[in-house]
């Protein structure tokens, strides 16, 4: 199994968990952090996610874990808030995000640029919409190295 695999599996043992606790899930990453491999979830609800929300699905999710015992590696399990620059992933990410402002960092230059804000005005399988100041740009997803909620402080 590789960390493709190691992530949608977890994605479909914790899920369960998730739905009964009404909580939504953001993200799953399998990462190595210098030596050590990370097991993250990623997880959120109306109002924000607390410590206590934390603990409770890594309660439940470390026994099925331990169970199924499906990574090779040892690794390190965590359940996080996906905090506020969290990038923008599945369609409900940008669902959410339509008509805010984001940032988005590409890949190469465009128009010897590779940081870009503006407003979320469309999105499709391939591409990303924003406006700014200069009007509209389109962008390819697979030319987008990063794009999130634009954070105002």
């Amino acid at each position: 199994m590789g960390k493709k695999l190691y992530e949608e599996k977890t994605e479909e043992l914790v899920q369960p968990i998730l739905n009964r606790m009404n909580f939504e899930l953001v993200d799953v990453e399998y990462v190595k952090e210098g030596s050590t491999w990370y097991l993250r979830v990623y997880i959120d609800k109306d109002g924000g996610i607390t410590v206590d929300d934390c603990e409770a699905v890594a309660r439940e999710m470390n026994e099925i874990l331990d169970r199924e015992d499906f990574v090779e590696d040892s690794y390190v399990f965590e359940v996080s808030s996906p905090g506020l620059g969290r990038p923008l992933k599945k369609e409900k990410d940008y669902i959410r995000n339509k008509m805010k402002n984001v940032e988005i960092h590409t890949y190469r230059p465009i128009s010897h640029e590779k940081n870009f804000s503006g407003v979320l005005k469309d999105f499709d399988e391939k591409t990303v919409t924003i406006e700014n100041d200069t009007g509209e740009i389109v962008f390819e997803k697979k030319d987008i190295a990063l794009i999130r909620q634009a954070l105002d402080f």
